[in-house]
């Protein structure tokens, strides 16, 4: 009774792991190889296919354990394995497992006990969580939450620098649509279209950022009280990277550090200067806004890196061109860091 209980339990969870049932007209087997090694051990391989002898002979233990992928036990029943192909190429791998009347079959996420100890027969289904699968393209969105700052001949600009910028509240904003082409375990080639939103708040909120015919000018506004002074910009960005998951390559899943690294280029869409002040003699406060396009280049291309470990994944990108347009001064390059979300 067991054994056909058995019987009829193997051929139900491989039915649900391929979600097809198995085609009598499948080529049968003819041909074994078995394997002994210690006091018990035995592993037993059926080939229908001269090729597969052939890769056989090339693998050694340790590569055939791992392609199994089996879970480690320290039980001493029986344990038999059996890997299903079918002719789409998908496989399943069944593990029967018997010791001392109780029987466990499991195939993929689905695990039956059978348990013949007792007077009666117990059967107990369990259902393991669903593994993450890596298909070999996906599309997903992502958003950017960084700091900007700049770098001017290598350096960020000191205390001493008008166009020094504030860390809290030069905010960067990044919003991206992204897809993702798998080369082979681990490795990715990433492309994405999106917007992002450039924002340098000045650390004196007293000089103004304002343009002029020879450039733009960082004027010292000396008449009145100034609260903020801030520059920003919002781009239309296309980008490109290639990644590593090093937790796919290594098989640990999402334990494993994650670095990507390519270029970007993207064109702006707009662009505006605003100060809020109050008059020395007293007063609300005041806001002068002007456009910011006159003296900001409509372009920017540059890199970006990303590091991840686990659900969390840094950012950081730097223009290798100026805010600015040249010829007008200062040559300030952005630079900016953060988090994806």
């Amino acid at each position: 009774m067991k054994k056909y209980l058995i019987a009829i339990i193997f051929m139900a969870l491989v039915q649900m792991a391929f979600a097809d049932p198995i085609m009598p007209d499948d080529k049968p087997l003819n041909d074994s190889i078995i394997v002994e090694f210690g006091q018990s051990g035995k592993m037993v391989f059926v080939i229908d296919n001269p090729d597969d002898f052939e890769r056989l002979k090339n693998m050694d233990i340790n590569q055939i354990i791992k392609e199994l992928d089996l879970p480690k036990s320290s039980q001493n029943g029986e344990l038999t394995v059996v890997e299903i192909k079918q002719k789409d190429g998908n496989k399943e791998i069944v593990t029967i497992y018997e010791d001392m009347g109780e029987t466990e079959v499991t195939v993929g996420r689905y695990k039956v006990i059978v348990d013949d100890s007792g007077n009666r027969t117990k059967v107990k289904l369990i259902t393991g969580p669903k593994k993450d699968k890596d298909p070999n393209f996906r599309t997903y969105i992502n958003t950017d939450i960084g700091i900007n700052t700049f770098f001017e001949n290598g350096d960020i600009p000191g205390e001493g620098k008008a166009y020094n910028p504030k860390g809290w509240g030069s905010w960067n904003i990044g919003w991206n649509w992204m897809a993702s082409q798998k080369l082979s375990k681990g490795k990715y080639w990433d492309f994405g279209l999106g917007l992002s939103w450039y924002n340098f708040k000045l650390d004196n909120a007293n000089y103004q950022i304002l343009g002029k015919e020879d450039g733009v000018a960082f004027v010292n506004r000396t008449d009145v009280n100034g609260f903020k002074s801030k520059v920003s910009a919002s781009y239309l960005n296309v980008l490109t990277m290639y990644r590593l998951d090093f937790g796919k390559l290594n098989d640990s899943g999402r334990d494993g550090l994650r670095v990507a690294i390519g270029p970007y280029a993207g064109y702006r869409l707009g662009g505006r200067s605003k100060f809020v002040y109050r008059e020395l003699g007293g007063s609300g406060r005041k806001k002068d806004k002007t456009s910011a396009g006159g003296y900001l280049n409509n372009f920017r291309f540059g890199i970006r890196g990303e590091i991840g470990f686990r659900s969390v994944t840094f950012f950081s990108t730097y223009d290798f061109n100026p805010l600015f347009q040249k010829p007008l001064s200062p040559n300030l390059h952005p630079f900016s860091f953060g988090l994806v979300f």
